[in-house]
């Protein structure tokens, strides 16, 4: 969705797939949704988007977001993202962001200009190109160990 994501936008996109999918599952961004409120959260909004379908149907939908960017789970492995971008002082500058965040990338953020992705374009990172070739390199046993609300979401997946 480009970062253009709102309630209505997930509302029209799910139930386009809820009658054609024996499951459906989300994967949006906290950060790029549109018109949340202060006092929403990550579940909250889960929450919201799971009743957008009938309640029939609600067994069939799976809805995740990611606390805060897709990009907070590169920050899994500062070692893989340093080799990636090949920059060795890369290493010590994640390493040092994932202090600031008691070591969990998935709470990354303080602000539009300090988001995962805001970091990263401090570097030489190229979203396309560099966030894929970070997350295979670190790879999903990687990401799970230090991200666990992806990884309480891929158990939900792999239980089906």
């Amino acid at each position: 969705m480009r970062g253009n994501i709102s309630i209505d936008r997930v509302k029209h996109e799910i139930n386009k797939m809820m009658y054609s999918f024996d499951y459906v599952s989300t994967f949006y961004d906290f950060y790029g949704f549109k018109g949340i409120k202060e006092e929403d959260t990550k579940e909250i909004l889960e929450k919201r988007i799971l009743h957008l379908i009938p309640e029939t149907m609600q067994e069939k939908l799976i809805p995740y977001i990611q606390m805060y960017e897709f990009e907070g789970l590169l920050f899994s492995s500062p070692a893989d993202m340093a080799f990636i971008l090949q920059n060795k002082e890369i290493k010590s500058w994640a390493e040092n962001i994932l202090k600031e965040f008691n070591g969990n990338p998935e709470l990354i953020n303080n602000s539009s200009q300090t988001a995962p992705s805001k970091r990263l374009m401090s570097t030489s990172y190229r979203k396309v190109t560099h966030g894929p070739d970070i997350a295979l390199k670190t790879g999903l046993n990687g990401i799970r160990k230090k991200c666990t609300g992806f990884d309480e979401w891929l158990k939900r997946l792999e239980n089906l």
